[in-house]
């Protein structure tokens, strides 16, 4: 058996991963990226920021300030958002940007990984958004047949 170079195993180990072996490192990006808050930062990163009652965020992908982020992600605590901005930088899907002002200003915004993540995730979103009665109402039907 011919001996392989740490290259020739990584290649090999990349074209071998798949999400329904258990031991598959990819698991970990699927656990990740379907968290709800990940979610929403990665759709949030791509929106113009503005948002009314029964409307979406929409626009093009641009930096966004922490607070920013913190108004448009209603109930997402501080400590939760900082952790996801952190695992998603560790993971190259977006960058931080600090800007020596007073106060200082970070700025977050999506890497070209994270921009080829952003458009399923604002169809997820939008799929949630559009479909909620439907998943409801199957829910009552449900509930009410075994009950």
């Amino acid at each position: 058996m011919a001996t392989m170079t740490a290259a020739q195993k990584r290649a090999q180990t990349k074209v071998e991963y798949d999400a329904f072996v258990a031991a598959c490192p990819s698991r970990q990006l699927l656990d990740r990226i379907s968290n709800k808050w990940v979610t929403l930062v990665l759709a949030a990163l791509g929106s113009d920021g503005s948002r009314q009652q029964g409307t979406s965020c929409t626009g093009d992908p641009r930096p966004m300030r922490y607070s920013e982020l913190a108004r448009l992600l209603a109930g997402v605590s501080q400590k939760m958002l900082t952790q996801t901005l952190r695992s998603l930088e560790r993971d190259g899907l977006i960058t931080r940007t600090v800007t020596p002002t007073v106060p200082v200003t970070v700025s977050y915004e999506l890497t070209d990984l994270g921009l080829s993540l952003h458009q399923m995730m604002r169809g997820v979103k939008s799929w949630a958004e559009t479909h909620m009665d439907d998943v409801l109402d199957n829910r009552a039907t449900y509930d009410t047949r075994t009950a």
